[in-house]
């Protein structure tokens, strides 16, 4: 099968406006089969989906695409799978004192279509992961695909074509002038993850209809040894958390906040730690090559311009760079500053500055005075340390002694704050995220709001005062 890019999206987007229309509240059975149909396009093409994410990186390990990609979104299609029916039922409860008898209600509506744009890097985990939540919510999807994974994301789109009805998920490719006019279409709810230059760009667009978004959208994530650190366990949890798909990770560590006199100590024990990460780099097909040759281009500018300005490059590998495969040395640098590019943009790839404190409360200082990050890495094992960072910074999300793995928790929502992004998906912050949660308030037969009535007489100021008394 070969499907056509869709160069005007509009028309997808009114087929899915009147089907949903005709089945605006669909039920169990109706949602079930949608899930249990993108679960078949994964586990049953694990590898083809591999295979394309491999050609549109030049290499990207097998492994990681099934640990980092595959695993997430059967485990999230599973979770709403077992957990989505009591998610749909109305929340009950009785009215405030001063209006019972009635009751009220908060009753999930699915908001009808949902757009979801997804970037190059995680191009698997971030189209199933928001619809596995759209879809529990019983919304109909439309998808648009990065045009930077050609390979994949004609793939999924066939997939999609194959496993649902043709008015449940639109797959939509094509160059960024599709981007735009699909992130203008007026949606119930569009999500994005990508960029925050984009980012800007999306909700500019999404405001002339009044369309409600979630923006995931990264930054500058940081790493902070405490002084009470196990040092070894940090570094090889911030170096594994940097270099699986070689960095290209939204909430991958951006740089590093640590103790002055630790510094030396980083560098040494880190080229230990990726020796043993990846042995035989030259020949090691378990790292990733950068995606495209501009990502590549722009990593090794922003490595190259640190250097001519002062910082120190420390590369953890003797191995050569391999421009004509995109395959980057990971290199530690130090001696950075806040006015170099590399501390300024969100670096996305196996490059990571070491940024030295004299004291704890300095490094809180730096990130509270910085853009809020998507992600903060804290390792420490002081209580009251790790209640300081936490009270005093902001983050979209937070993992103590280890890296990544918040990402995963279906309890916890995913999302960013402040220039990271705003909104939160993932389990049931995802369900609520994709449902309007209509409150309903149910009179009882028998009730005493016509003591309130006109004309205002003695009995009503008594109870009048009564209720502002009670609250």
């Amino acid at each position: 099968m070969n499907l056509p890019d869709h160069p005007d999206p509009s028309a997808e987007f009114l087929r899915l406006r009147i089907a949903q229309a005709r089945d605006p509240l669909p039920d169990w059975p109706t949602r079930a089969r949608r899930l249990r149909a993108l679960e078949a396009v994964i586990s049953q093409h694990r590898e083809e989906i591999a295979a394309a994410i491999n050609a549109d990186f030049g290499c990207r390990p097998r492994e990681e695409t099934d640990l980092l990609e595959v695993f997430p979104s059967l485990s999230a299609i599973r979770h709403a799978l077992r957990h989505g029916r009591r998610w749909m039922k109305p929340r009950r409860a009785m009215a405030s004192l001063a209006f019972l008898p009635a009751r009220t209600e908060l009753r999930p509506q699915p908001l009808g279509v949902v757009g979801i744009i997804v970037p190059w890097n995680y191009p698997l985990f971030l189209a199933a992961g928001p619809l596995v939540d759209a879809l529990v919510a019983g919304n109909r999807v439309m998808v648009k695909m990065s045009e930077y994974t050609p390979c994949f994301s004609q793939v999924f789109a066939e997939l999609v074509v194959r496993h649902f009805q043709p008015d449940e998920v639109i797959v939509i490719n094509g160059d960024a002038a599709v981007g735009q006019a699909f992130a203008a279409l007026p949606f119930d709810h569009l999500l994005f993850t990508g960029s925050t230059s984009v980012g800007h760009h999306v909700m500019r667009a999404a405001s002339a209809n009044l369309t409600p978004v979630t923006l995931e959208l990264g930054g500058k994530s940081p790493a902070i040894l405490g002084p009470g650190a196990r040092f070894e366990h940090a570094v090889e949890r911030i170096l594994l958390g940097k270099l699986v798909n070689a960095g290209q990770t939204c909430i991958a560590p951006d740089y590093v906040l640590l103790p002055r006199a630790d510094v030396t100590r980083f560098v040494s024990v880190a080229r230990d730690v990726a020796a043993r990460l990846y042995p035989d780099f030259v020949n090691n097909r378990q790292y990733a090559s950068i995606a495209t040759e501009r990502h590549y281009q722009r990593l090794v500018e922003l490595r190259d311009e640190a250097v001519r300005a002062g910082a120190r490059s420390e590369r953890l590998s003797d191995a050569a760079d391999h421009p004509e495969q995109r395959w980057l040395v990971p290199t530690l640098l130090t001696g950075v500053r806040d006015d170099m590019p590399v501390m300024r943009e969100e670096i996305f790839g196996p490059l990571l500055p070491l940024m030295p404190y004299d004291t704890f409360d300095e490094a809180i200082d730096y990130i509270a005075h910085h853009p809020r990050p998507l992600a903060l890495y804290l390792f420490e094992q002081d209580q009251a340390r790790i209640d300081r960072m936490l009270a005093r910074t902001h983050a979209g999300g937070v993992t103590l002694n280890d890296t990544l793995y918040h990402i995963a928790q279906h309890g916890l929502p995913f999302g960013g704050v402040g220039s990271s992004g705003m909104g939160g998906y993932h389990g049931e912050a995802g369900f609520r995220t994709f449902s309007h949660m209509k409150p309903l308030f149910r009179q009882a037969r028998f009730n005493g709001v016509g003591l309130f009535n006109p004309p205002y007489g003695k009995r009503f100021r008594q109870l009048l005062e009564i209720l502002l008394r009670r609250g």
